[in-house]
């Protein structure tokens, strides 16, 4: 099977590579999709690059936890039933913390536990189902892991990122007042268009005056943050009292320092999100989260390139620019070339 692979980390182009590797065989439990597309989130680039000190924790890496395909053959103790299902795949490649698997999306093939295969409805895209797995969990896991939205306000930073989109449309169809930040007009109007969203552009406009002005002085319920170390005074004096934060990123400064009494002072919860971590039970009520709202037409990744397998040095670099919506790979069995 054609795959992309690294085996030390670097820079994209001096470490990627593309080649042959040997069709994987499901073991029990196990399921082998054919892939459609892979989907690159800021952790696997972040993995590949060795960001934060990190290390190869395989000597062959196969990248990207995310993905969509097509069920081809199932290991003992899987039903039979599985195989030609449209599936979207969570953890393919594995998360932070921990070693996880060698062999994520970036490859016609991939084996993974069948609950990792979640069905995809089927007027569902390929390229849509491999944008679902970080983003959609993770910002399931900030929004709805603790309870409801109904008649709250939620304030989300970095509202036109990837998981940022996400959350804008969970939490208007979930029943709270949005609030979203972003740094770029293409953004505001992305963001825009999900629905009744009060957008602040943070370069433009002081983010706590106009949320304090659309929250008649009460402040956010809730903060959805793509940055904690780089946004902490901001989100203090936007948190509401007993609000919470919901922290799924601190990219600028993993070792924040906190400024603990602005936030004792409200009597505030930061929660640290990590959408490689829900329990089973969340997961179940996050696939089930996400499959209505797929069905229903109210969630909606925003896919901003598509790029074959062999374009993948040129994918991973327009993630690390922080490029408009999500970058997609598509593999040859979606544009119909077969290189088995």
């Amino acid at each position: 099977m054609q795959a992309a692979y690294y085996t030390q980390t670097g820079d994209a182009a001096e470490v990627l590579q593309l080649g042959n590797r040997p069709v994987p065989s499901p073991g029990e439990g196990n399921v082998r999709v054919r892939v459609m597309a892979s989907g690159i989130n800021p952790a696997d680039t972040k993995r590949r690059a060795g960001w934060n000190a990190s290390s190869m924790a395989h000597p062959l890496i196969i990248p990207h936890s995310d993905g969509a395909g097509v069920v081809e053959a199932v290991g003992e103790g899987v039903s039979s039933q599985r195989i030609g299902e449209r599936v979207w795949l969570w953890n393919a490649q594995g998360g932070y913390g921990e070693a996880g698997r060698a062999f994520g999306t970036a490859a016609e093939y991939v084996v993974l536990p069948s609950p990792q295969a979640v069905r995809l409805p089927d007027d569902t895209g390929f390229e849509t189902g491999a944008c679902l797995g970080v983003p959609a969990l993770t910002a399931w896991l900030a929004l709805l892991g603790a309870g409801g939205l109904a008649g709250k306000t939620v304030l989300i930073q970095g509202a036109a990122g990837a998981v940022g989109q996400i959350c804008v449309q969970i939490a208007v169809t979930h029943g709270a007042k949005v609030i979203g930040t972003v740094s770029s007009e293409d953004g505001a109007a992305a963001v825009a268009a999900f629905g009744d969203v009060v957008v602040i552009d943070r370069h433009r406009q002081e983010v706590p005056a106009e949320v304090v002005r659309e929250t008649a002085g009460a402040g956010a319920d809730l903060i959805v943050e793509v940055d904690l170390a780089a946004n902490l005074e901001i989100d203090a004096a936007c948190l509401a009292s007993h609000g919470a934060i919901a922290s799924y990123s601190c990219s600028s400064n993993p070792a924040p320092v906190l400024p603990y009494y602005a936030f004792a002072g409200l009597g505030a919860q930061i929660r640290f999100i990590q959408g490689f971590r829900l329990t089973a039970g969340q997961r179940t009520e996050a696939e089930a989260t996400i499959t209505r709202m797929l069905s229903e037409g109210t969630l909606s990744p925003s896919i901003g390139a598509t790029h074959p397998l062999s374009e993948i040095v040129a994918a991973h670099a327009r993630v690390e620019a922080g490029g408009l919506g999500q970058t997609v790979l598509t593999l040859p069995a979606l544009t119909g070339v077969d290189h088995e």
